[in-house]
């Protein structure tokens, strides 16, 4: 049996009448994503390769703040950060401030499968990129239009941080999530998604998880990492460790956002304490699920 869930962020304001075409613009690219996924996990693919080929799918579709289409820095350029995490070795692979990878998800499998190392950040993760056969993008291939008008706008980062979790037919958890992190930041800034434990997590043992939303609070709590270890340490459901993190702990801290975990019975949780979070699912035999709000 297998699982998948994906998303393409969280946060976002009510739901309002003129938003119809925005919004499928969203499930189109949500729906092309599980697609690739589920297309590795029916085959009998591993979840690593799952979750690398539906995060790479929204990397490409500038509908969300990952890859083209990324949120722009203070001075207008594109930096991005990524990671993947295989749950049956603890496998992972990390990078940040990319400018020029087009797909920053396969260059954190390719730190995972090709390098002592789990976290590779700027120019060395590029020169590393080059190394490993990934041909360099100029940074104005992320930019996109409406980006650049949102931030002449100062407007509020908008959702779109990407993230997906898999359990496969051999009940192996995976973990990816890909950004291009908050609207205006600060050249340099990294928020959650790229650190292992903080944005993505995945542990045969407990579960495989991937967050989007405050970044900061994320890091501070750990909030992946906090999922398994009340799992494991606490005996907790994987239903009981979201909510306890997502609906109680998190909301006290003040900090907004979601996150979806899959653990390894195929069990999918995907929650969020904002207006809205981009989610999808698919199971084995299932049909699956698009939702939006």
């Amino acid at each position: 049996m297998y699982a998948l869930a994906i998303h393409g962020g969280a946060g976002g304001g009510p739901r309002t009448p003129d938003a119809g075409a925005g919004e499928q613009a969203y499930r189109y690219g949500l729906e092309h994503a599980l697609a690739a996924g589920r297309d590795v996990l029916e085959r009998d693919g591993c979840a690593l390769d799952a979750v690398e080929a539906a995060v790479t799918v929204l990397e490409d579709d500038p509908a969300f703040n990952a890859g083209r289409g990324a949120v722009l820095t203070l001075d207008g350029t594109a930096e991005l950060d990524a990671a993947i995490m295989d749950g049956e070795r603890l496998r992972a692979g990390a990078v940040a401030a990319v400018r020029c990878v087009r797909n920053p998800v396969q260059l954190a499998r390719r730190v995972l499968e090709g390098s002592p190392h789990v976290f590779l950040v700027g120019e060395g993760a590029e020169r590393f990129a080059e190394e490993s056969g990934l041909s360099p993008v100029p940074n104005d291939y992320f930019i996109t239009p409406d980006r650049q008008e949102q931030l002449a706008a100062r407007a509020e980062s908008p959702l779109g941080t990407v993230g997906a979790v898999a359990r496969d037919h051999a009940g192996r958890l995976a973990a990816a999530t890909s950004t291009g992190g908050m609207m205006g930041k600060r050249r340099g800034r990294v928020g959650d998604s790229p650190v292992i434990g903080a944005g993505t997590y995945a542990d045969n043992a407990s579960c495989a998880v991937s967050t989007t939303g405050h970044g900061e609070w994320f890091l501070r709590t750990v909030q992946a990492y906090d999922i398994a270890a009340r799992m494991r340490y606490g005996g907790a459901t994987l239903t009981q460790a979201v909510i306890d993190s997502i609906e109680l702990r998190l909301p006290r801290l003040g900090a907004t956002g979601g996150l979806i975990a899959v653990d390894r019975l195929g069990s999918i949780e995907m929650r969020y304490n904002t207006q809205a979070m981009f989610r999808a699912s698919v199971r084995s035999g299932e049909a699956a699920e698009v939702h939006v709000y």
